[in-house]
């Protein structure tokens, strides 16, 4: 049924089939510059930078990383919010021909170490506040030099004092007796260091390495090429209309995740349009940035939640907005209306907020809502290029019309594989008859006769808080390790704020059974909290005495989160959005 394309007749203006030139990120990047030079490319706090200085800025950086050793295949960590130094060492490192290995800022210790370790990354990029956490961790990873700048470099002048101020001088000082560590803005950004020049490279090449929780607690480095990125950020460009007059994007997600990388910066840079870089998600700071005009807002339902809550949003001039597009999560009908009603309102015009559908082994999103089609529940149908079709669970036999399987997906936009895990790639990466390669996405949904996707459940165990995936096996393989805990079951409950928020379900060990209570609870949950993302730590613990099992010996997790769910109905805090 997929290959008679149902959804096509749904595209409107978009194009069918979208040519993508077989060039690097940072070529694409350049053409942009090409075409757009005096146009703004980034908006950081009021800061502007036009492509011309953006590209200049990029190969200063390029010099910097070459002079330092930096080679054709090398690794680099770059962990930083959504900001300047983040976007212009990721191009620097990309016209190298280096592989950019992109990780959350606020990531432990541990995981800093883990990241540099499985990524075998020479640099290191991150920022002062961070400076504690990453020296060591990076040490003992083995890297070669970690490059360190500082937020108030990069803000107006009125803003970097009341940083400074606020939080700024509270930060470690770059040290200046340390080999390891680079001073970004003196030695990087200031320093003149010999013309590098662009490697040659191929647009199927290693380029970039985001991380999807393990579901066996381990994470997964995912590598993406040029090509994914380039294709990924033509096909969003090309569905929601992007064109000159129409193309500066709020950039509100992070530049680890595949969604804030590959839409919110690298469509918006590729097609001439302004990234307004927003480093921390805050609704009233997001409301404040309507003042700069943005023409799309890329998100998640918890940002579109907090946004339609915030007065000062409901106030705004929302005259400049095109389009809207949510991902990550359902997205229910009754925040869709209440927010398009909030935009319509404050002078938009027909503004549509798009679901979408993507994942991380295929950059981002890979279809969507068309334009000027609705339907109820739908999470949308493919891009340009890309194929998707539903396969009977467990085979690679396509199911009918309505039929519940697996979306699998095949095109431009997916994955190399998993970095050093062959066998995990082959599970997923598989040849169909067709003899074309499908991703198994391991979620399951239907595709009606028109070639609409209803998403239904995760054949994966994992949890989305806030937009970002949580995989309990990781979050119960930490537990495990407290001297209390004998054994434990993580799910996720359904929360207005978080979509879900994580909790443990824990057995404790004879001799802490009489401590079970609230001390114990939050010395369990501080114990998480050093060495896992804050996202992933337990907000609740319930202490049990056995935690239910199926007939194979298998912790029934479907138990305890029906269990809880009956439990929120009863109490009147049932909210509905538990998938």
């Amino acid at each position: 049924m997929y290959e008679k394309k149902p959804w096509l007749k749904f595209y409107g203006d978009v194009p069918h089939e979208v040519n993508f030139p077989k060039i690097s990120m940072y070529e694409s990047v350049a053409l942009a510059v090409a075409d757009f030079h005096d146009r703004i490319a980034y908006d950081f706090m009021g800061k502007k930078v036009t492509y011309l200085d953006f590209k200049k800025e990029i190969d200063q950086c390029a010099n910097a990383l070459a002079a330092l050793g930096l080679k054709k295949g090398d690794r680099v960590t770059i962990s930083m919010p959504t900001s300047p130094p983040g976007i212009i060492c990721f191009y620097a490192v990309n016209k190298l021909g280096g592989v950019a290995s992109m990780i959350h800022p606020l990531s432990t210790e541990s995981e800093i170490e883990f990241y540099c370790r499985v990524s075998n990354s020479r640099f290191a990029l991150t920022m002062d506040m961070w400076l504690n956490a990453f020296r060591p961790a990076a040490r003992r990873a083995g890297v070669e030099k970690v490059l360190i700048c500082r937020m108030q470099d990069y803000l107006p002048k009125h803003l970097a004092k009341l940083y400074w101020l606020k939080a700024g001088r509270k930060n470690p000082p770059i040290p200046k007796d340390d080999p390891m560590i680079v001073d970004w803005k003196k030695w990087v950004m200031k320093t003149e260091h010999p013309l590098a020049m662009r490697a040659s490279v191929d647009t199927n090449d290693l380029a970039v390495i985001l991380y999807s929780g393990g579901t066996t607690g381990t994470p997964k480095g995912i590598m993406l090429s040029n090509y994914n990125f380039v294709s990924e950020g033509l096909m969003c460009a090309n569905w929601v209309g992007m064109n000159p007059e129409y193309s500066d994007i709020l950039a509100m997600l992070p530049i680890f995740h595949g969604f804030g990388l590959g839409v919110c910066v690298n469509t918006a840079l590729s097609n001439g349009g302004k990234s307004i870089l927003v480093p921390m998600f805050d609704a009233d700071l997001a409301a404040k940035m309507m003042k700069k005009k943005p023409n799309f807002i890329i998100g998640v339902p918890t940002l579109f939640e907090a946004l339609s809550k915030s007065e000062k949003f409901n106030k705004s001039d929302l005259s400049s907005i095109f389009a809207c597009f949510s991902g990550a999560d359902t997205l229910s009908r009754v925040l869709k209306e209440r927010f398009e009603n909030i935009v319509e309102r404050q002078g938009g015009k027909g503004v549509r907020l798009l679901e979408g559908y993507g994942l991380t082994e295929a950059v981002t999103a890979i279809m969507a809502m068309p334009v000027k089609e609705y339907r109820e529940g739908s999470i949308g149908v493919p891009f340009p290029n890309m194929l998707a079709k539903i396969v009977k669970r467990g085979t690679n036999d396509e199911a009918a019309a309505g039929e519940e399987g697996e979306i699998c997906v095949h095109g431009p936009a997916v994955m190399m594989g998993y970095l050093d895990l062959p066998e995990e790639s082959e599970k997923v990466l598989k040849k169909h008859d067709d003899g074309l390669i499908w991703l198994h996405t391991g979620d399951i949904a239907t595709m009606d006769e028109d070639g609409f996707f209803y998403f239904k459940l995760r054949e994966k165990r994992m949890i989305k808080s806030s937009g970002m995936n949580v995989y309990p096996a990781q979050v119960e393989g930490h537990l495990a390790r407290h001297e209390a805990v004998e054994e434990c079951c993580v799910i996720g409950v359904p929360d207005m704020e978080q979509v879900e928020k994580v909790k443990a379900f824990v057995v404790l060990r004879k001799e802490f059974i009489a401590k079970a209570g609230p001390e114990l609870e939050k010395d369990i949950i501080s114990f998480c909290r050093k060495d896992l993302i804050k996202w992933s730590c337990p907000r609740e613990v319930e202490f049990v005495d056995e935690i239910p099992k199926t007939k194979v010996g298998k912790i029934a997790f479907k138990e305890l989160e029906e269990k809880e769910i009956e439990k929120l109905k009863a109490e009147g805090k049932f909210i509905g959005i538990h998938a």
